[in-house]
């Protein structure tokens, strides 16, 4: 991962020229690539980064410091004793109120002024190694390419070294004096201004004000760079909310570095945490795990030794005498050290190619990633060129999260957007993936994602829209291969944690409804026990079948238990049940597949595609007065009342409007607590009661109609089935105790006299207990009995 590219290639003049100091800070960072340097320059160069007293504790350790061996170092600076006389200069730029705007406005977290600053001295070490390929002298210093971080946590100081391009006077003038000039900016115009030089480059910065933002924790900033172009070597330093800088030059030996930049940060009292060697540990594995170059942070260490435990001068002489001779005793101690330890020392996965990456490093990646334990269902390694670039591992997770909703709160931390391998944000709302796939996790690595100043907001245009398209696409796919995969279970796990997510995906993604449709899966009245496709359901439709039937219910029991059933399922039509509160919705929002209508057998007009007219025709002529009459009876109760050709055996069935809520919806819409009760009035009203004219008891209220139409029993009777209707129909009565009323009343006029025979009780006026009849017994000879048998 870290060994230096070579380039073939040659730079141009004008690429030469163009090494303008980095963005922010344009941190100069690394060694030369040939192999030794001087062993006096190296310790120089890290002994203004040792503390005198811990390079007391460990002398011992190791006399070589440099790289690749043990060597102490503290963030702590000593007094400057021998430092020239410092020039001061004015920020080129209204600085009390833009310095203002960087610190308090800009980043809306602190912790990422270490990811600005690694970033710098990333592309420090970048431009140094482009422009080595034609000035090799620029590498004369044999000093390694690397970033290291040190923290002292006592003083509050945290010290950032490169081995990179470095600064001159003139540089630090225009880089660090003029907030927002970036030389990476300029850098990368003269890469693409020259032909010669090809797309393939790290460089992140291009905004100049990463720099500054060590401001954001620091009360001040020391800078001291030494560029290959100078011999000297030259010390920045700032004060926050200060409107003037000084330059000096560094003439200390002790502080002398061969090549790079070398930050040193005070940090504000509030922010001292910072200086935590775990705190800096962290936030470098978080922000800026993938960087490049190699980062090394100071660490305490320690190993374990035995050693030698006096022994109680009582005990030895007791054993002198007794003449016994044991060994000496020991005890095992961790003995403590510091040393640097490499905290980047994995290579993006995305990086790879997916052919040499196995199945068990992708989900070693997802689980150390986003702190999983169980492994994905399925996973996606792509990369997209075109006119937006950009690398991405895409997985499916085997269970939702618990103890919370993702479809209510789509800001996830699901996707980690990186920019040339520099972690940006995980906190979106929408940006890069649609809330319904918010369960899809993953990792976005893009080059030229339009961020803003402070890269961590995602701005709106083209390129995101595309870029949040093709994600969408390859998430699909990833389902759809699930689907498809020759376990069941595999999906049927996924349905059960995911499935409400892709129905609100057929309510708030038009634009994909084809990828969405074939995903779903539903219950129907040929398939109580197992969930069936929509490929599946057309597949078994009917010769003639030009619609996808469906009705709504609260359970499976509940639906197959519906009188809206009876006609289709006499016919053998298959009808979808949708149990879930979302279902209706979400089928009403697809409105078809594959040309095929989705039609609810609750709703009024239902055609079942065996029409006949004739017969239509002598229904209405025949019971299209005793239907005015039930209407007039039962007033605004219903819309209409009507001959129904979808019942068999049920007397009455109560359906919704075409334009009205089902009575699932109304029972949903019922329940919400910010339910609008006049729109529940307005759509309740669409109801139309229609009747089987086959029924006895349709009959005996159309034989009522024509001989007494205003007989009580008989509208006692029409109440009492439109209310048995309102609940067979999924719908809930208005008033459940005059339901009950009318329920015991007809089960008092049926029961009435009905056991009175055997229970003793009086009997009503006019009515006499059955007697049975005497019958006068036969006396048969015992021979003749014998003789029949």
């Amino acid at each position: 991962m870290h060994r230096l590219s070579r380039r073939c290639s040659s730079l141009s003049a004008a690429l030469r020229h163009a090494a303008a100091p980095r963005r922010h800070l344009t941190v100069p960072l690394l060694s030369s690539i040939s192999s030794v340097g001087e062993e006096d320059a190296k310790a120089r160069w890290y002994s203004s980064v040792l503390s005198s007293e811990k390079s007391r504790n460990y002398q011992n350790l190791k006399k070589d410091l440099f790289l690749g061996k043990r060597y102490e170092s503290t963030a702590a600076e000593s007094a400057e004793s021998n430092s020239t006389p410092s020039e001061r200069y004015e920020y080129q730029a209204e600085v009390s109120r833009l310095m203002d705007l960087i610190v308090n406005s800009l980043y809306s977290n602190k912790e990422v002024f270490l990811r600005e600053l690694i970033s710098n001295a990333s592309d420090a070490l970048d431009k140094l190694r482009f422009l080595g390929v034609t000035e090799p002298e620029l590498l004369k210093d044999a000093v390694d390419f690397d970033i290291r971080i040190q923290a002292d946590k006592d003083n509050g100081v945290i010290t950032i070294t490169d081995t990179g391009i470095g600064m001159t006077r003139q540089e630090l003038v225009d880089c660090l004096g003029t907030i927002a000039q970036s030389g990476t900016a300029k850098f990368l115009k003269a890469l693409k201004d020259n032909k010669d030089a090809g797309g393939d480059n790290n460089l992140i910065g291009q905004f100049g004000v990463g720099f500054y933002s060590a401001f954001l924790v620091s009360d001040k900033v020391t800078v001291s760079t030494k560029s290959p172009k100078s011999d000297k070597q030259y010390v920045w330093e700032g004060e926050a909310n200060a409107s003037s800088y000084t330059i000096r030059e560094e003439t200390d030996p002790e502080k002398l570095i061969p090549r790079g930049t070398r930050l040193t940060l005070h940090l504000k009292r509030d922010d001292k945490g910072f200086a935590h060697p775990e705190r800096i540990e962290k936030l470098v594995k978080n922000y800026s795990q993938f960087v490049s170059f190699p980062i090394y942070t100071w660490q305490e260490k320690g190993y374990t030794k035995e050693v030698e435990v006096d022994e109680d001068p009582a005990e030895a002489k007791k054993d002198e005498e007794d003449g016994k001779t044991e060994k000496k005793k020991t005890k095992t101690v961790v003995e403590r050290y510091w040393d640097w330890e490499l905290i980047n020392e994995t290579q993006p996965i995305w990086l790879r190619n997916p052919k040499e990456v196995t199945k068990e490093d992708y989900n070693e990646f997802y689980k150390k990633t986003f702190n999983e334990y169980l492994d994905p269902l399925a996973s996606s390694h792509f990369t997209t060129e075109g006119e937006v670039e950009f690398r991405s591992i895409l997985y499916v997770p085997a269970f939702a999260p618990t103890g919370k909703d993702d479809i209510i709160n789509p800001k996830t931390k699901n996707i980690r957007l990186y920019v040339k391998r520099v972690f940006i944000s995980d906190d979106f709302d929408g940006e890069l993936f649609p809330r319904y796939l918010s369960f899809v996790k993953g990792v976005v690595d893009s080059n030229d994602l339009p961020l803003n100043v402070s890269r961590e907001i995602l701005q709106e245009s083209r390129v995101v829209r595309i870029m949040r398209k093709r994600l969408v696409r390859k998430a699909f796919d990833m389902i759809l291969g699930i689907s498809m995969s020759d376990n069941r279970e595999d999906y049927e796990k996924f349905w059960e944690n995911f499935g409400k997510h892709l129905k609100l995906g057929c309510i708030e993604d038009r634009e994909n409804h084809k990828r969405i449709a074939p995903l779903l899966r539903f219950f129907s009245s040929q398939s109580e026990e197992e969930l069936i496709s929509l490929d599946e359901y057309v597949e078994n439709m009917k010769p003639d079948q030009k619609d996808i039937y469906y009705i709504a219910a609260d359970s499976v029991n509940s639906a197959k238990n519906t009188p809206f059933l009876e006609r289709l399922a006499e016919k053998d039509l298959e009808v979808l049940f949708l149990v879930d509160p979302i279902d209706e919705v979400a089928i009403q929002n697809l409105k078809s597949y594959k040309e095929k209508n989705f039609v609810d057998i609750s709703k009024e007009d239902l055609d079942l595609g065996d029409k006949n007219e004739e017969r239509e025709k002598e229904m209405k002529q025949e019971f299209g007065q005793t239907c005015d009459w039930i209407k007039k009876h039962l007033g605004d109760k219903v819309a209409s009342v009507q001959i129904s050709n979808r019942l068999s055996s049920s007397p009455c069935v109560l359906v919704s409007g075409k334009f009205g809520w089902s009575a699932n919806m109304e029972r949903l819409m019922k329940a919400q607590s910010m339910g609008d009760a006049s729109s529940l009035d307005f759509m309740r009203s669409r109801r139309v009661f229609e009747i089987n004219p086959d029924h006895p008891i349709i009959r005996n209220l159309d034989a009522a109609f024509k001989t007494n139409p205003d007989d009580q029993d008989a509208l006692r009777a029409i109440d009492l089935l439109y209310d048995a209707a309102l609940v067979s129909s999924g719908f809930t009565p208005d008033n459940p105790a005059q339901l009950g009323g009318k329920i015991y009343e007809m089960m008092g006029m049926a029961l009435t006299g009905k056991w009175s025979a055997y229970s003793g009780q009086s009997h009503p006026t006019g009515t006499q207990p059955h007697v049975p009849e005497t019958v006068e017994a036969e006396v048969v000879d015992p021979a003749e009995a014998s003789s029949q048998k």
